[in-house]
């Protein structure tokens, strides 16, 4: 157990994160993510509100669909990255990172009573549900065991609120941090454990830990918000771009959006990138610690041991000239130089669900 933003979470359980890593891309594990905040926002203005705060295009969110988007600051740096989900039952379900949540809930917060003073209808909730992610290629056949509802039918990044396992009140979206096809499920936290302990008597569902989410995640390209990506961080340098909408981009009516939209026409200084390094994992199961390139300006953001790959892997930011995939470089490791080439992301390709 470790401490992590005011919590303690499981590092890993007894089968060790290597097995832990692999399992979940075998067969499929359970994550217990309960420390994200959950947020729900409601009123008719509750997409003016949201759309004031983030670049996605929220308006444009079918009912039920949800999508990854970016709170960012005046400067366009990225305050946090979250899942905003325009729900069917008329309000907005909005998950954002541990770490940021006193920060998140004090924007949150703040921009609702400005919009509240100008006579706007809008408010907040925030859940004490729990967060169940179950994660892996065989997640749909062990799901679909206690759901009513058609999995078949459920794409990546839509939602529905639904009874699980016989529990009552549960909101189950296709989407997760591992790169697999998988759920996240906001469940009353009085029957998180019951409805764990279902999940868990399946023999193909193992429970799995943060170091086992983190090499997961970094296989699959994604960013860890403090590492990877932060205030100091803007969408353009970071990749992230896909996530502002064209009537976003069009409108500039985000925050940050003229420091963004200058970068996008002007090409940004610096670039997040993947690299690979090495080819043995010399047994290790914790992260290798990278720390900057000497030749080439950059930093390494996160790096470890790929359990697929047989090799380590990172991510990081260099300058936009050396940034092409295929440029080698060399990176330090625990005082030591190491040759390393940028190589494109996902390291591992993702397997995400999209229904016919």
């Amino acid at each position: 157990m470790v401490p992590f933003a005011g919590w303690t979470l499981p590092l890993h359980y007894g089968q060790g994160h290597l097995q832990s890593h692999l399992h979940t891309r075998r067969h499929c594990s359970l994550f217990d993510v309960s420390h994200m905040l959950q947020t729900l926002v409601y009123g008719r203005d509750r997409i003016r509100f949201m759309e004031s705060l983030v670049v996605g295009d929220i308006a444009e969110l079918k009912p039920g669909q949800g999508t990854l988007t970016l709170l960012t600051n005046e400067k366009g740096g990225i305050t946090d990255d979250l899942i905003v989900i325009n729900t069917s039952e008329n309000h907005l379900y909005v998950v954002s990172n541990a770490a940021c949540a006193d920060k998140d809930l004090a924007i949150l917060r703040d921009r609702a009573a400005q919009l509240q003073a100008t006579g706007s209808d809008v408010h907040l909730e925030v859940s004490d549900n729990a967060l169940l992610a179950l994660q892996g290629p065989s997640m749909a056949r062990v799901l679909q065991a206690g759901l009513l509802d058609d999995l078949a039918k459920l794409s990546f990044m839509n939602s529905i609120s639904t009874t699980v396992f016989g529990v009552p009140g549960c909101r189950v979206t296709r989407c997760g941090y591992t790169g697999e096809d998988g759920v996240e499920i906001s469940v009353p936290a009085g029957r998180a454990v019951e409805l764990a302990e279902q999940l868990l008597g399946v023999p193909d569902v193992w429970l799995a830990g943060l170091a086992a989410r983190d090499s997961l995640r970094l296989e699959a390209g994604l960013c860890l918000y403090g590492n990877d990506i932060d205030e100091t961080v803007t969408p353009a340098e970071a990749g992230l771009m896909w996530t502002l909408g064209k009537r976003r981009r069009a409108a500039m009516d985000f925050p940050g959006a003229a420091v963004i939209m200058a970068q996008v026409k002007e090409k940004p200084r610096r670039r997040r990138v993947g690299l690979t390094c090495g080819h043995g994992m010399g047994g290790a199961s914790q992260p290798l610690l990278t720390s900057l390139y000497p030749h080439i300006p950059g930093t390494v953001t996160s790096g470890c041991p790929s359990p697929c790959l047989g090799k380590n892997i990172a991510m990081g930011y260099v300058e936009a000239a050396h940034s092409r995939a295929g440029t080698e470089l060399t990176v330090e490791v625990r005082k030591k130089q190491h040759p390393a080439v940028i190589t494109k992301m996902p390291f591992v390709p993702t397997q995400y669900y999209m229904a016919n």
